[in-house]
């Protein structure tokens, strides 16, 4: 089992590398993206019909979700104030005041769930990945893509900062909260096993413990039943599962890594009906992806972020950079599922939506 402290890691490494390579494909239209998501539509699937061959596909699948729907679990919470908590790095902090409240990871996470717990109102800015219609309007703090921005923090007036370690740059935050606003930490981990914690976790910094509770239950129900949808979709022998790693590349800044166990893209694989190859190689965390270990993992499909793949010029590219890949089922195939960037690892309130996205595009792509 990854400890917290491994994971904590990993996650502080996913913000090192994302910063690192969020240049130019950023840039993409997102009033383009806006309407592709709106017009979008992800079957169920009790909707679909698997592959006979879960392995007789190949080409590109480029998964875009529709924006989430917000169903806040209380329409007027009336939180309980101060709320004192230890957050995830053990520092106590004493919350009395969340009508100004900044929510930022960088999965968008956090932002969805302040949401859900019906204090949308009150967050008065948001980051990159949080990117649904209920918060576009707030101003970004972010720049260079991910990158925290405490002059505009600042401006915002926060009563309270709900964050991880997957932005930075820490510094950022410690002169926030020198400058004497509660910043809460969360844990850092996204996967199956913590969401309704990390709900809770939100939830109790921000004086609503009881919506903490109910949205908590809300997603972990929404979850396993759709894990236990995929069950009856994906092959029930291991073997007959796809063989999936996660590769996660910035082209133009040449970060080209692979996810291992605890990076949470493990997690993923798993719940969506896939088999995580890295596990079978040993590979843990988050590592420089080479030719030796794309070819010793031997992948029947790749899974991606969309932008990723964009910037290293999409399968072709990607043959280029990697020329082992052609000696991979995967890379024979050109077989690649890729989704939004600020959605495939956030699990959350969007863990159900993503799982059975990514085991319909694993196990019945021709659906969508």
């Amino acid at each position: 089992m990854t400890t917290r402290p491994t994971v904590r890691a990993v996650a502080s490494a996913l913000a090192v590398l994302v910063l690192a390579g969020c240049g130019p494909v950023l840039g993409s239209d997102e009033e383009q993206k806006t309407q592709d998501r709106a017009q979008t539509r992800v079957p169920t699937l009790g909707e679909v019909t698997p592959l006979a061959d879960p392995r007789s596909w190949d080409g590109v699948v480029d998964l875009a979700l529709p924006d989430p729907e917000i169903v806040p679990v209380e329409s007027d919470p009336r939180p309980v104030l101060p709320a004192t908590v230890t957050d995830a790095q053990g520092e106590k902090v004493v919350v009395d005041d969340v009508s100004r409240i900044l929510a930022l990871d960088i999965y968008g996470t956090l932002a969805h769930t302040v949401f859900d717990l019906g204090l949308g109102d009150h967050v008065v800015g948001r980051d990159l990945s949080a990117s649904f219609p209920e918060i576009e309007d707030r101003p970004l703090v972010t720049e260079n893509g991910h990158e925290l921005n405490a002059e505009a923090i600042l401006d915002l007036d926060p009563s309270v900062i709900i964050t991880d370690t997957s932005l930075g740059p820490y510094d950022v935050l410690l002169q926030l909260r020198d400058a004497g606003i509660p910043v809460v930490f969360v844990d850092s981990h996204r996967g199956t096993d913590n969401l309704a914690s990390l709900t809770q976790e939100v939830a109790d910094a921000l004086g609503v413990p009881e919506a903490g509770r109910v949205l908590g239950a809300r997603i972990e129900k929404q979850a396993k039943a759709t894990e236990a949808a995929i069950a009856e979709v994906a092959p029930a022998d291991v073997t007959g599962k796809l063989r999936t790693v996660f590769l996660y590349v910035r082209g133009q800044a040449g970060v080209y890594y692979m996810f291992g166990e605890g990076s949470g893209a493990d997690s993923l694989i798993e719940a969506a009906g896939g088999y995580d190859v890295a596990g079978e190689i040993g590979w843990k965390g988050m590592r420089p992806v080479t030719d030796e270990a794309l070819i010793e993992a031997a992948p029947d499909v790749l899974l991606m972020m969309s932008k990723g793949l964009e910037s290293v010029g999409g399968a072709d590219g990607l043959l280029e950079r990697f020329p082992a890949l052609a000696n991979t089922p995967a890379g024979e195939r050109e077989r690649i599922v890729a989704m939004d960037d600020d959605v495939v690892l956030s699990f959350g309130p969007r863990t159900s939506d993503v799982l059975n996205a990514l085991a319909v595009a694993l196990y019945a792509p021709d659906a969508l």
